[in-house]
């Protein structure tokens, strides 16, 4: 877990999860952000340990929903390519960005926050 803002909330919050689900959290303190990947990149030995499938999941926490994960990995698997990427269509993504995607869903590039 990446955590920039309030650091002291966020690793007390953590340790009364992991107490309570009994599990543990990784934590990548940022002195300063580095960017939406950043955390990704140096998180990458730890993602790659004890993991056989090289699968795993990027969720960004300020988006609470239900994701149809044994579909995506599914999907991810059947198409063979280095990654997979869900996202929704919006109706003002001036705030988010845009995906710009070839007819087979391969992605050409991102607009970001247009």
């Amino acid at each position: 877990m990446a955590v920039n803002y309030r650091p002291e909330v966020m690793l007390s919050a953590i340790s009364d999860y992991e107490r309570q689900y009994g599990v543990k959290i990784t934590i990548s303190l940022e002195n300063e952000p580095l960017g939406t990947a950043g955390p990704i990149k140096l998180a990458e030995e730890i993602l790659r340990t004890n993991n056989e499938s090289g699968l795993f999941f990027v969720f960004n926490s300020d988006v609470i929903c239900e994701y149809p994960l044994d579909q995506l990995v599914a999907f991810h698997k059947h198409h063979g390519q280095q990654g997979t990427i869900v996202v929704t269509q919006v109706e003002d993504p001036t705030r988010y960005g845009v995906v710009v995607a070839k007819d087979d869903g391969m992605i050409e590039r991102f607009v970001e926050k247009p």
